[in-house]
């Protein structure tokens, strides 16, 4: 019988240290809420369309309306632009 409560320690021991790890995994969850859920690529479809169409057609500086409108929706989106 001694030795069945010293497994029991072990393992409560054991238990405390994978708490801290799920914690940690806990910890981490919550930065990725923070963190953008799309790739940029992906994200604001319908600006990037908008500003790629006008760079091609009239060139960068004639779009600065279309490149801060993309720029605004992805800063909307979490992306630290």
């Amino acid at each position: 019988m001694g030795g069945m409560p010293t497994e029991n320690t072990s393992s409560a021991l054991a238990f405390p240290g994978s708490q801290p790890n799920q914690g940690s995994a806990v910890t981490t969850a919550p930065s990725l809420d923070t963190k953008p859920k799309k790739k940029i690529c992906c994200a604001c479809p319908d600006t990037k369309k908008l500003r790629d169409e006008c760079i091609v057609e009239h060139g960068q500086d004639a779009c600065t309306k279309w490149i801060d409108a993309h720029l605004k929706c992805l800063r909307a989106e979490g992306f630290n632009v």
